[in-house]
């Protein structure tokens, strides 16, 4: 099952990733150069509980993910129609939790600019 952990680490591996926390103590924002891509819990839950992660989503699929897995909702705090929110408590495949979080790294490097992509090696 994908958890805090292994959801942060997937992210640190994608290339020029980083993290911050710009709202707060309590929020954790991982980023492609300075673009959000997905945020989450800035601790890992108590072992009872799962953790939550906003991630970008092309709208239309984003409409079949909420349609197909309870575990998916409209994006916490964020536009509803090109985020959502996944409670990784195991309901989803993995692979499918991971595909959803490059998906989420692909639409937003895709947004930067050439220069930025091409010194990323997504070019």
């Amino acid at each position: 099952m994908i958890d805090w952990h292994t959801a942060r680490a997937h992210c640190l591996a994608m290339p020029g990733t980083s993290e911050d926390k710009p709202f707060g103590p309590d929020v954790l924002v991982m980023r492609v150069a300075d673009k959000m891509f997905a945020l989450f819990d800035a601790q890992p839950p108590a072992d009872d509980q799962p953790t939550t992660i906003n991630l970008k989503c092309d709208p239309e699929l984003a409409v079949i993910l909420r349609e197909t897995y309870a575990a998916v909702q409209p994006g916490y705090h964020m536009n509803k129609r090109h985020w959502n929110t996944i409670t990784l408590d195991g309901s989803i495949p993995d692979d499918e939790v991971l595909e959803m979080i490059d998906e989420s790294y692909r639409l937003v490097a895709r947004g930067l600019k050439k220069a930025q992509r091409q010194a990323l090696g997504l070019d």
